[in-house]
């Protein structure tokens, strides 16, 4: 919630001669690359720091397991932020290159996610490097360690390539008058929700329904196949543990089918917004298919639920039960390829109109993120609890959202 807003405004005024973003940039990827190697050598630092191999819990490995997922937390903000800046200060304030840098800035993550799950899947990468099996660290633990390391190599290379051929201009404050006073960061932060135009408040309350209706699937997607469509357990028996596990191993697949139409509307994303008549159209219609697609979920748990109690309770779920949920999960791939894209360039847009920093509005407009993400996160237990459970009261407060955030992206978007 802090980082990106804060790396926002910092890089607007960054004076260095590599330019306003590139130090950021290449900072964020430095750190990506340190909590990969974290992550990956969880178990080996863990048991140099005093863990033993036969302990059920290794306690220390966790700790430097945590601490690489949080210092990736912090370096994922540090680096997205300043690079859909940089797409918008290239873009020089011209509305259809910002449109189609975002589509291309999601493109290109879509492409990284079919790459990761295509690597994770493959069960013997880690003979590619023979090094990464150790005593503390198994075929499994190698092959995520293999993983790391390939998507560091990657994100090194192409940031090396992106950061020298792509020129950032240095940038030079005006001069001011020795009476100004300077305002502090967290001054700025409130003094732009103070000043922000109303087509900017629209934007963020569009935003943050959004991401309340997005939130429920990203959270539990995979847990929703393995609990509700193959009605597994993973605290349960060995059989609802295994239908569980095959019910997970399906939802990958299905954020693989995700991925790959992610990747192919995102391509479209441009083209399509102008044959609608204007990006708040698109996002408006596909907050709808948001909608409706969280909503046929419900629709398939039934189906699912009905049909074990005719088949069994470990009978599974039917081809056509799978295929559905499976079709569910391509689906979403198209409003999420127009959430990856069209709030970002919006943004930058509105605050190219304004004259507002760019780094520091895309800050903002990650707090209507973040702060959706936060409320669902602590609600969701408590309130999935009163309803007896489950991920349906999710979905269905996400449908009810992206319902909501389509109408009012219709009717109030400038």
């Amino acid at each position: 919630m802090l980082v990106q807003p804060t790396v926002g405004y910092y890089s607007d005024r960054c004076t260095s001669r590599f330019g306003r973003r590139r130090p950021f940039i290449a900072s964020g990827a430095v750190l990506v690359a340190v909590a990969g190697l974290l992550i990956g050598y969880a178990a080996d630092l863990g048991k140099l720091a005093g863990d033993k191999l036969d302990e059920a819990v290794k306690v220390r490995a966790i700790w430097f397991f945590a601490l690489g997922f949080w210092i990736l937390d912090v370096a994922n903000n540090t680096l997205q932020g300043p690079c859909r800046a940089f797409l918008a200060d290239l873009a020089a304030g011209d509305a259809r290159k910002t449109r189609t840098a975002n589509a291309f800035f999601s493109f290109f993550m879509a492409v990284g996610n079919v790459l990761g799950y295509a690597a994770g899947s493959y069960t013997n990468l880690h003979e590619m490097f023979p090094f990464t099996m150790t005593k503390a660290c198994d075929v499994y633990c190698a092959n995520l360690k293999s993983c790391f390391f390939l998507s560091i190599v990657l994100l090194l290379l192409l940031t090396v390539v992106s950061l020298c051929y792509v020129k950032d201009k240095q940038w030079s404050p005006e001069e001011k008058e020795d009476s100004d006073v300077k305002i502090p960061f967290f001054g700025e932060i409130f003094g732009a929700f103070k000043v922000m135009e109303r087509p900017m408040w629209m934007l963020i309350i569009v935003t943050a329904l959004n991401w309340i209706a997005w939130f429920p699937f990203l959270l539990f997607d995979t847990d929703w196949m393995g609990r509700e469509v193959y009605g597994g357990d993973s605290g349960g028996t060995e059989i609802t543990k295994k239908l569980y596990n095959q019910g997970v191993h399906v939802g990958a697949l299905g954020l693989m089918l995700n991925a790959i139409v992610l990747g192919f509307m995102s391509l479209g994303v441009e083209w399509i917004s102008r044959k609608m008549g204007g990006a708040k159209r698109l996002w408006g219609v596909v907050n709808f298919v948001l909608a409706a697609c969280l909503a046929m979920m419900v629709l398939v748990t039934k189906l699912a639920i009905d049909h074990r109690r005719t088949a069994g309770e470990f009978a599974g779920p039917t081809a056509g039960i799978r295929a559905g949920a499976l079709t569910l999960f391509a689906l979403l791939g198209i409003p999420l390829a127009v959430t990856f894209s069209i709030p970002f360039a919006l943004a930058s847009i509105i605050s190219s109109s304004s004259g507002a920093g760019q780094g520091l509005s895309l800050g903002v407009l990650n707090l209507a993120i973040v702060i959706p993400q936060m409320v669902v996160s602590l609600g969701s237990g408590p309130f999935d609890s009163w309803f007896g459970g489950g991920n349906l009261p999710g979905f269905v407060v996400g449908a009810i959202a992206a319902a909501i955030s389509g109408v009012v992206a219709l009717t109030v978007l400038p």
